[in-house]
């Protein structure tokens, strides 16, 4: 599994340099910027410190829709549970849903908001889990690249899973080919796209393991052939 690290509009190019130096550091190398030139500039580069490679090789989104397209896993970081939302995890349990994945998931990432207002409320709910750190106060909030520094520590099992195991084809099972699935199939149950029974499916999707969205692919199928006709996403 690719594990991404996103800013979104970073304001501070220093951040994004201390970001890269702490992906570094604890064995990531994927940087990616949504609508952000910041890792071009010299001060970014002063606090690399040894991780420039990080920086140049930055991918770069227009903005979290993008990302979202890319990924089978899009994970959010919130101060707080939003909209009564009950996929907030800490990042020790955050680490445990992703491992759950195994080869299910071929890309995920994991999104940092602005330093000054954070994530909207449109780009959270792009995203399938939300996670945050418990705080003794609210404020002063963590700057942006302590808080990757930490999640880059807590997640940094993952990074040595990645460069110890080999590559493999893409299983016909990822997480992403089921939310797409799902999308198309849903509808044609008379489930309305807004519909408690597709937001309590679609909130609890990410949590499944791999073997679990293996069972789902396959009821799925089941359901398509009983409708007497494929649907569009196959």
């Amino acid at each position: 599994m690719q594990l991404a690290f996103v800013l979104v509009e970073p304001k501070v190019p220093e951040n994004v340099g201390a970001a890269a130096r702490a992906l570094c550091t604890m064995g990531f190398a994927e940087l990616w910027l949504v609508n952000s030139d910041l890792h071009t500039r010299p001060e970014a580069h002063w606090l690399a410190h040894g991780s420039d490679h990080i920086l140049d090789n930055a991918r770069i989104f227009p903005d979290l829709a993008a990302v979202r397209n890319s990924v089978d896993l899009l994970m959010a970081t919130s101060a707080k549970p939003r909209h009564n939302r009950q996929d907030w995890h800490e990042p020790a349990q955050l680490r445990e849903v992703i491992t759950s994945k195994g080869a299910s998931v071929a890309t995920a990432a994991l999104v940092f908001g602005r330093e000054d207002r954070g994530l909207s409320n449109d780009e959270l709910a792009l995203c399938d889990l939300l996670t945050g750190f418990p705080m003794a106060v609210s404020y002063p909030s963590l700057n942006l690249s302590q808080a990757v520094m930490l999640y880059a520590w807590e997640l940094s099992e993952l990074a040595s899973k990645a460069v110890t195991q080999p590559e493999q084809a893409l299983p016909a099972v990822q997480l992403g080919a089921l939310r797409q699935r799902l999308e198309h199939l849903l509808p044609r149950i008379d489930t309305p796209a807004d519909g408690k029974l597709s937001q309590w499916v679609f909130e609890r999707l990410p949590l499944l393991t791999e073997r679990d969205v293996g069972f789902v692919h396959t009821l799925c199928g089941n359901i398509e052939r009983c409708l007497g006709k494929p649907s569009d996403s196959e």
